[in-house]
């Protein structure tokens, strides 16, 4: 069966494609297999290759079959015992017969296997396997944090009343964010979001992603944290249009169109505002647009392809309306949660096989609640990207102190740039970074801009926050030293200013990405009437390579 020797043939990779496991089977040429079929059989058989790994050398199937690889008995082992409809062979392919002679044997030695790892069946098995908490404490399979399923309602084509109704029918809701965090992918319970409006927190692991409401962009999978900024824009109908000025891949794009035609009155039309979404690249301006469209945002949304912000004119006529800015710039990706982008398949050894026949024999008793490691550290193993798609940035690991100025100075600059558009009166920041050199650092160096300064801003308090962030309990932090404005705030301006700041941390029980957000907000009156677009730029000097992290369509979801 060609299945077989595709999937493995993917997998050794013999002809050195670049790119991850899921572009390098979609992009093969001349497959016999339907590439979904293939990539499925791939990454579910490395979900439970450590199993089987055991499994197939307790059997000691390589050694008697010397015709199979150790990628083709994963394989065809877990087609074997795990799938649906078996093995994909007509009953005489010499595959199927190498591998179903073995099938009581195989099948003993997985019984063994799960019943020394504490499952009474292979259903629980699966269950832990796919919900990441297979073999907690051992380093093959712990996870380091439990992350909810964020999932937006999009209201540009339904409700959450509706939803609850449809997709979520048969759902039971908890008030216990927890509750969500420890449960399985099987479990039907879901949290409504308190601080973001028609957001709910769903089990880790739920595959929604065949579901209609998701097919027909009804739910948009956002993460809690990324919602923020658009919410904390507090769009109203007199706000006129809204500039979101790092656009892609379009998640927060969508959320302002969204929260722009809820407070669109009926007889006014959403035509009468629009979304002004900038994207200089012109491969991920793509990715906008397909998003826009799918969201049925297309009608509210105005993408600038191949437009950088930072060179538009601040009073030129088109955005003579603009009384929002959303930006979302490049940063350092340090709080983005990971998520099953990496798979590793641990391949059975041939070796391993004929020792463990050749060994003295043992006791089979041991000790209740001794530890036995299921997979040794020597072990052969394959690791590859899954998927091409990034979640917001590409982390930083190299020359970080040099990357974070470079970064810190671009973002202080296109904050500043948006300070300068007159009729301007509204403006989010933000990043999925932790670093103060790019959050609280940006916003006092932009307080102390002449941009600020001259136009009138100041950082939106605390107590002005919109329902649902005010009350949000992390803030900004201080970190002495690093700022070289220090003696240009008192210690009162600097704390309200810090409790202003939003931010969220990952790994915890709030179940959010580590992100930053702030708001910036004047009084038009109050503005310096001098021409801002003629205003003397800040100085910079950047570092334009890796500013803009590619992004490619991955569904919606952040």
């Amino acid at each position: 069966m060609s299945l077989y020797y595709e999937a493995a043939a993917t997998l050794t990779n013999s002809d050195k494609a670049g790119g991850s496991l899921k572009s390098r089977i979609y992009k093969k040429q001349n497959l016999k297999s339907s590439p979904a079929q293939v990539f499925a059989l791939v990454t579910e058989a490395s979900k439970w290759s450590a199993v089987l790994k055991e499994v197939i050398e307790k059997s000691q199937l390589l050694a008697e079959e010397k015709k199979l690889t150790p990628i083709l008995a994963l394989l065809l082992t877990y087609d074997l015992l795990l799938a649906k409809k078996g093995v994909a062979a007509p009953a005489n392919h010499v595959l199927r017969l190498s591998i179903s002679r073995h099938k009581a044997r195989l099948s003993a030695e997985l019984t063994k296997t799960r019943i020394r790892l504490g499952y009474p069946t292979v259903d629980a098995l699966r269950d832990a396997i796919h919900d990441g908490n297979f073999g907690e404490g051992q380093d093959t399979f712990s996870t380091t944090t439990r992350h909810p399923r964020w999932v937006r309602i999009n209201t540009l084509k339904s409700t959450l009343a509706e939803q609850l109704s449809t997709t979520f029918a048969g759902y039971e809701k908890t008030e216990d964010l927890k509750r969500i965090l420890s449960a399985t992918s099987r479990s039907k319970v879901y949290f409504v979001d308190p601080n973001i409006p028609n957001l709910l927190a769903l089990p880790p692991k739920v595959d929604l992603s065949k579901t209609s409401a998701y097919v027909q962009s009804q739910i948009i999978f956002q993460d809690k944290a990324s919602c923020f900024p658009a919410y904390l824009l507090d769009i109203e109908h007199e706000d006129g249009d809204v500039i979101d000025g790092c656009a892609a891949p379009g998640n927060k794009t969508t959320h302002v169109a969204a929260l722009m035609s809820e407070q669109t009155p009926q007889n006014e039309g959403a035509l009468n505002r629009k979304v002004i979404a900038f994207e200089k690249d012109k491969s991920r301006a793509a990715i906008l647009e397909k998003m826009v469209k799918l969201a049925s945002a297309d009608s509210v949304v105005s993408i600038k392809t191949g437009y950088d912000f930072l060179r538009t004119k601040p009073d030129a006529t088109e955005f003579a309306n603009v009384g929002a800015i959303l930006l979302d710039p490049s940063c350092s990706g340090s709080g983005i949660v990971g998520r099953d982008d990496d798979i590793k398949i641990h391949l059975p050894d041939l070796q391993s096989s004929l020792a463990s026949d050749s060994k003295p024999s043992q006791s089979k008793k041991r000790k209740r609640g001794q530890k036995i490691d299921l997979v040794p550290q020597e072990t052969p193993m394959l690791e590859m990207k899954l998927d091409d798609a990034v979640v917001e940035e590409t982390p930083v690991k190299e020359n970080l102190a040099e990357r974070l100025e470079a970064l810190s100075t671009f973002q202080l600059h296109i904050l500043t740039h948006a300070m300068r558009f007159p009729n301007t009166r509204k403006i989010t920041y933000s990043t999925c970074s932790l670093h103060f050199e790019e959050n609280e650092n940006v916003v006092f160096r932009a307080l102390h801009s002449t941009a600020a300064q001259a136009g009138g801003w100041r950082i939106l308090s605390r107590e002005d926050q919109v329902n649902g962030l005010k009350t949000w309990k992390k803030r900004g932090v201080w970190e002495s030293g690093k700022l070289n404005v220090d003696q240009e705030y008192t210690l009162s301006e600097r704390k309200d200013i810090i409790d202003a700041c939003i931010r969220c941390e990952k790994g915890t029980e709030d179940g959010t990405m580590g992100f930053f957000v702030a708001a910036f907000v004047r009084e038009i009156s109050n503005a310096n009437s001098q021409k801002t677009s003629n205003q003397e730029p800040i100085s910079v000097h950047i570092d334009a390579e890796g500013l803009d992290d590619e992004e490619e369509w991955n569904g919606f979801s952040d």
